[in-house]
């Protein structure tokens, strides 16, 4: 059932040219050198350290590896992270 959800939303995303982000619960990553990453649409924080932040999102998960990390902005469907990223890796369900 949940595949066939996929397919659907996939399909009116194509057709319709609607953003993918919206549909399909997609995450919205923006990176501003390697100093500023800012991520909606997670649903939660799963890990945070100096050194990696770990996120849930609706298919998976976001891990970002780098150095000094601070969270600026933290709301429930957004996030500012600060610091040196050196990483950022996808984490397939």
């Amino acid at each position: 059932m949940k595949k066939w959800k996929q397919k659907i939303k996939s399909w009116m995303t194509e057709s319709m040219e609607l953003p993918a982000d919206v549909l399909m619960d997609l995450p919205r990553i923006t990176m501003i050198g390697q100093i500023h990453i800012y991520i909606e649409n997670h649903r939660g924080v799963l890990q945070f350290s100096n050194q990696e932040l770990r996120l849930l999102l609706e298919q998976g998960q976001l891990l970002i590896k780098g150095e000094s990390f601070v969270i600026k902005t933290i709301l429930p469907e957004e996030l500012l992270l600060e610091g040196k990223i050196d990483q950022v890796i996808y984490l397939d369900s």
